[in-house]
């Protein structure tokens, strides 16, 4: 009985340990050029030391009520993304930006295989019937990525110690942020702060 209670408690000193053994955090607030709250960013760090192994999760571009939802969304390199067409008419999606080429004849539903994203970069998506129809698919090379919400901020819990490059990307920043140097240490938050100069609201062109 001694022998078995004694065992239980390691357990769960070594649970608690595990616990405790959190890792670092990097909250971000992107803001325009007059201090207002900008979502839809991707804001991702890049390990300085070995790539991390492949996570890939899948991606969803929906198309509803003649727009694509959301507007940007980031994914890994590798990650296989679905177009689902909500809409009670046919699509037409199409990309020829050069990190990824392709096309979904009209269709209506879901198409039957996803498309895969094999080269990092920005993908524009276009619907060949209604032209303004525009969104967004970044592709990153790491596991740690995030899109900020309507506040501006962007939160990664959980992230390995270590040295990192800090980026960032905007559909509409007039200029490629350059990239920051950070380091991250257990158990610790690192803030970090960009103000874009952006070409458009993000509200984007009215229909014609």
């Amino acid at each position: 009985m001694r022998t078995t209670l004694a065992h239980r408690n390691v357990a769960l000193l070594l649970a608690i340990a595990c616990c405790d053994a959190v890792g670092a955090s990097l909250i971000a607030r992107v803001a325009d050029s007059a201090g207002a709250p900008v979502g839809e960013a991707v804001v991702y760090l890049l390990p300085a030391g070995a790539k991390p192994a492949v996570t890939s999760r899948p991606g969803i571009v929906d198309q509803v009520n003649k727009e694509f939802l959301p507007l940007v969304v980031p994914v890994q390199l590798g990650a296989a993304v679905t177009f689902p067409n909500k809409d009670n008419i046919r699509h037409h999606v199409y990309s020829f930006s050069p990190a990824k080429v392709f096309q979904l004849k009209l269709y209506s539903g879901t198409p039957s295989k996803p498309v895969v994203f094999d080269k990092p970069g920005p993908v524009v998506l276009g619907c060949n019937i209604h032209d303004w129809m525009v969104g967004y698919i970044y592709v990153v090379d790491t596991p740690y990525f995030v899109k900020t919400d309507l506040t501006g901020t962007a939160t990664l819990d959980n992230l390995p110690a270590g040295d990192y490059e800090l980026r960032i990307w905007h559909p509409y920043s007039r200029d490629e942020f350059p990239p920051r140097a950070i380091k991250l240490t257990d158990g610790t938050t690192e803030s970090a702060a960009f103000r874009l100069e952006l070409t458009r609201t993000q509200s984007g062109p009215d229909r014609e």
